[in-house]
């Protein structure tokens, strides 16, 4: 039986991004709506009523090496949890949720950290992904 690797959440996002049409960028994204990392980045991205606690624009980081990354978004999107309103981190010292912001942007591939810092300032990560081609794409994934 073959064994196909799941597509990093930047590889997801390129492929969406590849598309012509709504359809087949709707295509993309339902295909892969199974990878909870990629919803997760979605929900924080368009919901409102998730609200970051974390300073806006780009911390100061070092972008790992694509090449030499020691962990993947598909793993380490748990974490985000740290970084929301109403979250376990919710009542962790700002500078501890920060560094665990920034041990998390530096432990995964640099494609995926720039959609992790997209998705904390709100704004799409690549062209024509949209709030609601996302609540087209996933019903029941955006509260607000």
């Amino acid at each position: 039986m073959a064994h196909y690797r799941t597509l990093e959440i930047y590889e997801i996002l390129e492929q969406f991004s590849q598309q012509k049409t709504k359809s087949t960028r709707l295509e993309v994204l339902r295909k892969y709506q199974d990878v909870t990392a990629l919803k997760d980045v979605l929900r924080g991205t368009f919901d409102d009523s998730l609200v970051f606690l974390l300073p806006e624009g780009k911390p100061p980081y070092s972008p790992n090496l694509p090449e030499s990354v020691p962990s993947t978004l598909l793993k380490q999107n748990k974490q985000f949890a740290y970084f929301v309103k109403g979250g376990p981190g919710t009542d962790m010292q700002a500078y501890k949720r920060e560094s665990l912001f920034i041990r998390l942007l530096e432990s995964i591939h640099p494609a995926d950290a720039e959609i992790v810092l997209s998705m904390v300032n709100k704004t799409s990560p690549v062209k024509y992904l949209t709030k609601k081609l996302v609540q087209e794409a996933f019903p029941n994934l955006i509260q607000k």
